[in-house]
């Protein structure tokens, strides 16, 4: 199986010269908890809402924080023509729960997260509670 069979296509791409409280309520629309951040048609790092809680609400830091100051940078990517399996060993030897995908002239298609991949087979307990948390909102929380 392909990334692109299980991948989340419709991705918000934030700018590192947007807000955090502009990042949050694309996320809060989006209903997600992550956004790839890009400039120049290039993927320069992800914000997550666990960057902004930590990286700017706990150190006292404004809505106005820009992106690029909390983001995380060097992020890893994946091709969606890349074979589920072997994305998914990457995914957990890097320890990330998320991942841009790309096609090959590197343009932004889609994301690949922990929840896509539980959504597909059996995976004992532990993929059971992780379909179940990973539900979009509205859906029997």
């Amino acid at each position: 199986m392909k990334v692109a069979d299980r991948m989340t296509r419709n991705v918000h791409l934030a700018a590192p010269d947007e807000t955090i409280a502009q990042a949050a309520h694309a996320m809060a629309a989006c209903d997600t908890g992550a956004l790839p951040v890009g400039s120049g048609g290039r993927i320069v790092g992800m914000v997550t809402d666990r960057d902004i809680a930590l990286r700017a609400v706990a150190l006292g830091k404004g809505p106005d924080t820009l992106v690029r100051e909390v983001m995380s940078v060097g992020v890893a990517c994946c091709f969606e023509d890349e074979e589920l399996d072997q994305v998914a060993r990457r995914m957990a030897e890097q320890q990330v729960r998320r991942m841009p995908v790309m096609t090959r002239d590197h343009r932004l298609v889609g994301i690949l997260s922990l929840g896509d991949l539980a959504t597909g087979g059996e995976a004992g307990p532990a993929g059971e509670a992780l379909r179940g948390v990973s539900r979009p909102c509205g859906t029997g929380r």
